[in-house]
């Protein structure tokens, strides 16, 4: 029998992160969503004006046979700049931090032990500001949010934001000698 996990984590517009670790072997199931707010039940609108507390973020369901959580996580800190507080590129504000919404106890120990590692010997200048908090309620997105990339790839967000950074998670599953789904 496989060892079923799961995660949620925010790295900026969840169309990003849903692309990416769709491609990843061991991964079940990417679903697009809200999290880290005060707000039951948001909408996207509501959500993209920033004054929910919530974080766009993907919940992923993985095979730990397969797949650690540290290894998504490094896949995550390889596709997004955790160094930059409340924004990945262009898009600004709470809803698209840095998150890691741990759903163990465990999960939290290893982001936290991930974090301090790349802090020390990471690739970034900056520190890293990666919010970590127990995940309470995860609120699925709507239904024309799921895989985004796969139905719009070749909208021009889709092509400036969101493939540069399936290029990094190739790259690096490249030289990491993984080979994705």
């Amino acid at each position: 029998m496989s060892r079923k996990d799961s995660t949620t984590l925010g790295g900026g517009c969840f169309w990003c992160l849903e692309a990416v670790f769709e491609m990843v072997s061991g991964v079940s199931r990417v679903k697009s969503g809200y999290t880290g707010g005060h707000v039951t039940d948001p909408s996207y609108r509501k959500v993209c004006g920033g004054s929910t507390g919530h974080a766009e973020v993907v919940q992923i369901a993985f095979n730990a046979d397969i797949i650690t959580f540290r290894e998504l996580l490094e896949i995550f800190f390889v596709v997004h700049d955790p160094t930059t507080l409340n924004r990945q590129g262009n898009d600004v504000g709470t809803q698209y931090r840095s998150v890691i919404f741990h759903h163990t106890d465990g999960q939290r120990e290893t982001a936290l032990d991930l974090i301090r590692g790349l802090d020390r010997d990471g690739p970034w200048v900056d520190p890293i500001v990666t919010e970590l908090a127990p995940l309470e309620a995860f609120y699925p997105a709507e239904e024309y949010h799921d895989r985004y990339f796969e139905r719009n790839g070749e909208q021009p967000y889709c092509q400036v934001v969101i493939a540069p950074k399936i290029a990094k998670f190739r790259e690096h599953v490249m030289n990491q000698g993984i080979s994705p789904t």
